[in-house]
């Protein structure tokens, strides 16, 4: 039997598994198959709480997409990492370093109920986030089904695309989503974003993720968006991020210092897995 709990940041959900006190098998087919949500638990990501190997962390901090593969970096995920650790007492750390595969990031419990999460500096250059281009812009340009797109592109640990568009709610997720998530630009795929700026402290964001499909928020996404926003001079220092699932207080000074993201993570329920039956 394996134990788990089922969270969720904003509507983006998890199945969250204690890797340190239980053995814990993985591999691409057995997540796929919890992540089922008609036969499994159903998520959009796995995330794993090991034991860090780097001395500056209290936790490694890992994360699954519901396709099973790994990726470096989920800021939804990272809020419900530090409400998982601290109910379950595994510290009573109040502010959490973490060990990722994007490098340490740190989470802070806050009175409130809330968590925030320093998700570290955006990165810019092509080699970075990774693109197929050596020349960093602003703006870049791709025709995609027979149209130009202009984006910006960043990595918060994880790959990011941010198109502006003038409604969400009739932006082109579903067609566009899939077509730049595995575009040749993206070697690595990409997340992509589409926002849409209210003013300087407000913005609307749906997010197409690599590896899961649209979900109803996405924290490193919103960083993203945070950053292309303020590079392109739309949005000021301080900006609350509206998603389908809720809302996200963000705060990014300028290059070179990280993105504070701030919001809920929430508990639905604890439960055992008869892991068995997955293999």
């Amino acid at each position: 039997m394996l134990e788990f709990s089922k969270m969720h940041g904003l509507g983006n959900d998890f199945m969250v598994i204690d890797a340190i006190h239980q053995s814990v098998e993985l591999d691409p087919q057995r997540i796929a198959a919890w992540a089922d949500r008609h036969t499994g638990v159903g998520f959009d990501q796995l995330l794993v709480v090991e034991p860090a190997d780097d001395p500056r962390a209290l936790f490694r901090y890992r994360i699954f997409n519901a396709n099973g593969g790994e990726v470096e970096q989920c800021g939804n995920g990272a809020r419900c990492f530090a409400r998982f650790v601290h109910d379950k007492g595994l510290t009573d750390a109040r502010i959490i370093p973490v060990q990722t595969q994007a490098g340490l990031i740190e989470l802070q419990l806050l009175d409130d109920g809330r968590v925030r999460v320093n998700m570290g500096a955006p990165r810019f250059t092509p080699a970075d986030i990774p693109l197929a281009t050596d020349t960093r812009q602003d703006r870049y340009r791709l025709e995609v089904d027979g149209e130009t797109l202009t984006f910006g592109a960043v990595s918060m640990g994880n790959p990011h695309a941010v198109l502006l568009v003038d409604d969400v709610d009739s932006a082109p997720v579903q067609r566009l989503g899939p077509l730049l998530e595995s575009h040749p630009f993206f070697p690595e795929r990409v997340n992509v974003g589409f926002m849409q700026v209210i003013g300087d402290g407000e913005f609307r964001l749906r997010v197409f993720e690599r590896g899961v499909g649209e979900t109803r928020a996405c924290g490193s996404g919103a960083c993203a968006a945070m950053a292309v926003g303020r590079q392109w001079g739309l949005l000021g220092e301080q900006a609350r991020a509206r998603l389908r699932g809720g809302e996200l207080s963000m705060v990014w000074p300028g290059e070179g210092t990280p993105v504070m993201m701030t919001g809920e993570a929430v508990t639905v329920y604890d439960g055992r897995l008869h892991a068995a039956e997955y293999r």
